[in-house]
C-alpha cells in the first residue's frame, strides 16, 4: 500500500498521509480483516471526519482555548484541526498503534500538537476534556450503543460532544442537534460514489426520561 502526504479533498489546510485513493479498503488490508490486526482505517480520510474538521477551521471559537479529545481518531484529521484552528490541549485517541504512529507524523506534517493516545475510552471519562469530537464512529450497532453511554456520560460532566457522519447508519440522529452540511469528495474505490453528504451534529440535551432517572 503506498502512502503519501498529500491535502484532504475538504480540509485542504491539513496535510495527511493518506493511501493511493486508487486504494480500496480491503485490498489495503490484504483480503482480510483479523480482529487482532484491523485494517488500516487511519490510511483513508473520511468524510464524517472530513466535515466534522471543516467545521472546526470554519468556526474557531468551537475549540479555541479548550481541551479537546478526539475519540477514534484514525489519521487525526480531526484532532489536527483542532489544533491548527486553536485548541489548549489535544489528544486523540485510537485502539490501533499503527494509527498512533500516523496521527505522530500527520501532526508533525502540520506542525502541530497532539497526544496520540492508544487504548479504548469508551468505557471511561473524557480525562478532563471539555471539548469531545468523533468522525465516523457511528458504523456498528455495538459501537454506537458505547458511543452514545460515553457521550451521555462525558455530557453530564459538563463536555460538549460534537461528531460528523456520513449517514454510516447507526447514527440516533434526534438525540443530536445539526450544525452543518458539507458534500465531500471521497475515493470511489473506497466508497463506491465519488462524493458524500457528510454532516456535523452536537449531542442534544438528554430526555426527560434519563434525567428523571438519574434524580432518583
Amino acid at each position: 500500500m503506498r502512502i503519501a502526504a498529500g491535502p484532504a479533498v475538504a480540509v485542504p489546510e491539513v496535510l495527511i498521509h493518506q493511501a493511493d485513493p486508487r486504494s480500496g479498503l480491503w485490498d489495503a488490508a490484504g483480503g482480510e480483516y483479523r480482529s487482532d490486526q484491523p485494517p488500516p482505517f487511519w490510511a483513508f480520510v473520511w468524510a464524517g471526519g472530513q466535515a466534522l474538521a471543516r467545521y472546526l477551521l470554519d468556526h474557531p471559537e468551537t475549540v479555541r482555548g479548550r481541551h479537546v479529545l478526539d475519540i477514534g481518531a484514525g489519521s487525526g484529521i480531526v484532532a489536527i484541526a483542532a489544533a491548527l484552528a486553536g485548541a489548549a490541549r489535544v489528544r486523540a485517541a485510537e485502539i490501533d498503534p499503527d494509527a498512533v504512529a500516523a496521527i505522530g507524523r500527520n501532526a508533525a506534517a502540520n506542525g502541530v500538537a497532539v497526544e496520540a493516545v492508544l487504548g479504548d475510552p469508551l468505557d471511561g471519562g473524557a480525562g478532563g476534556a471539555d471539548l469531545v469530537l468523533a468522525g465516523d464512529v457511528f458504523y456498528t450497532g455495538g459501537v454506537a450503543g458505547r458511543m452514545m453511554r460515553f457521550a451521555r456520560r462525558v455530557q453530564r460532566g459538563g463536555a460538549r460532544v460534537l461528531v460528523g457522519d456520513a449517514g454510516r447508519g447507526f447514527l440516533p440522529a434526534s438525540r443530536f442537534v445539526e450544525l452543518a452540511g458539507y458534500r465531500v469528495g471521497v475515493p470511489v474505490a473506497l466508497e463506491g460514489v465519488n462524493t458524500r453528504d457528510a454532516r456535523v451534529y452536537e449531542l442534544g440535551p438528554a430526555p426527560a426520561a434519563l434525567t428523571s432517572a438519574r434524580t432518583i
